[in-house]
Formats: C-alpha cells, structure tokens, sequence
C-alpha cells in the first residue's frame, strides 16, 4: 500500500519527513510536477486543468491508498475539483494554518506568508474570516521564496539579504504592539527558518503545518502490522530526471529516483 505525496517542487519534502515516522509500514510515492514550477506564476484556470488530467495519470499508475497534497498553492485552488472528479481517492490537502495562528497570538497582529497564488485564493480569505476575524491578518505573496528555498536545498546556499526582502512584509507594528505570528503557508519554507529566524528585525512563532497534515493523513488509514519488506521510497519528476543535486538531496531523504 502507498501514500502518494504531491507538491510541485521539493517543497513537500517537509510533509514526508514527517508522514514517513507516523506511517512507517508504507511505501511513500513523492511526486514533484517540475516542469510547471512555479505553481504561483499559472492562471488559475489552466493550472486547474493541468492538475486534473496530471492526477488522471498518476492515480492509474500508482493507484496510491491516499494522496497528501503538500502544497497550499494546488490545495487551495484545485483539491475540491480533484475529489469531485476522482470521489473514489483520497485526498489530504494542504491550507494555511490561519486557526491555530488566531489562537496563538498575543498581540492579535499575524502574518501569513504564502506564494502570490495563495494569497489570491477566496479560500484563503475564508479561512481568515471565519477563524481570525478579531486578528488583523497581513497577507504577504512572496515571488521569490520558493525558488531560493529549492536553491538552497539543492546546493546549501541562499542570498540572506534575498530572504530579508521576502520576509519583511511580514512584520507589522501597530499601537505598540507587533506581528508575532508569521504561518509558513508553503512547504518550501520550512527549508529556510532557520535563515528567517536569523534575519528577522524581532523574533516570531512561525507556523509549519507539516506534521499536521501528516498526522490527518494517518488519521484516514488503517495502521497495519510492519510487513518483513516494504517497497522502496520512489521521487517522480514530471520533468524527466532531476539534475544531480537534486538526485542528491532525494537520496539522503531516502528516494530512489
């Protein structure tokens, strides 16, 4: 049985790390839809069919027990299409985690930094309404984020000063008071807190939804007793084969490529 985890770059990398430790008895498909990066930059129409006819092929080769889509971008916008058109898989999305951001605050200022796409999502200005309409919610759509967080995966190095300019948005101060929440709502930056917390004018909570979407994911299937082999870890490049740094880094995450 094989869990199907979906993002269109490296970015979902941080939801298998953590779905592999809570499903260990899977064989975990990861599929990265490269030759569309970036998801941010696609009208929202073409985008929408693109990933449906994309999941019509996986879903026939794979044929996975349940789909993680570890991108807020693709969740946001395609998710309820993918389950109308396809009702007999199962699919775990990906949304900003504005909720737990709204209950966490002090200050009530937060920050949600995403992709433009995100940003531009009804869905995402539904989640603020529903769940943090006494917060003041800054929305930041960074341009450049992912692209240098998949940079500094594939060869440990990133402009700092880049990183600064994407961030800065994020941090409000108002009546005294300042933002100190900032949600990561793309998995490609959780690869880069480290940087952000360095670069950041004051500290913050940042927000990485990555073990929570895995944990819904083993929520929805059966555990099952350790079988005495399990297939091996696969990555899947809609782009063909990846380049040799990239190789790499699937490698030490554990994927045959």
């Amino acid at each position: 049985m094989s869990v199907l985890v979906f993002d269109s770059g490296i970015g979902g990398l941080t939801v298998l790390r953590e779905a592999r430790v809570l499903m260990p008895d899977r064989q975990f498909i990861y599929v990265a839809d490269d030759a569309a990066f970036p998801y941010g930059d696609w009208e929202e129409t073409a985008l929408l069919d693109h990933m449906t006819e994309l999941f019509g092929r996986l879903i026939k080769t794979w044929k996975p027990e349940i789909i993680v889509i570890a991108c807020n971008t693709a969740s946001t916008l395609a998710i309820e299409r993918l389950r109308e058109v396809y009702p007999d898989e199962m699919f775990v999305g990906t949304v900003p985690a504005i909720k737990p951001a709204a209950e966490r605050t002090r200050s009530g200022l937060v920050s949600v930094l995403a992709t433009p796409g995100t940003v531009r999502r009804q869905y995402t200005r539904d989640l603020i309404s529903d769940w943090a309409s006494k917060c003041e919610v800054t929305l930041v759509g960074s341009v450049k984020l992912a692209q240098l967080a998949e940079t500094y995966m594939r060869g440990g190095f990133v402009d700092e000063e880049a990183v600064l300019a994407e961030i800065l948005p994020c941090f409000q101060e108002k009546d005294g008071k300042r933002t100190d929440i900032i949600v990561l709502a793309c998995t490609h930056y959780p690869f880069l807190v480290n940087r952000m917390r360095k670069m950041a004018p004051w500290p913050v909570d940042w927000i990485d939804t990555s073990e929570a979407i895995a944990r819904r994911a083993a929520s929805l299937i059966e555990a099952r007793a350790l079988p005495e082999t399990i297939k091996d870890d696969v990555a899947v490049f809609t782009g063909g084969k990846p380049d040799g740094l990239t190789a790499k880094l699937l490698r030490g995450f554990g994927l045959a490529v």
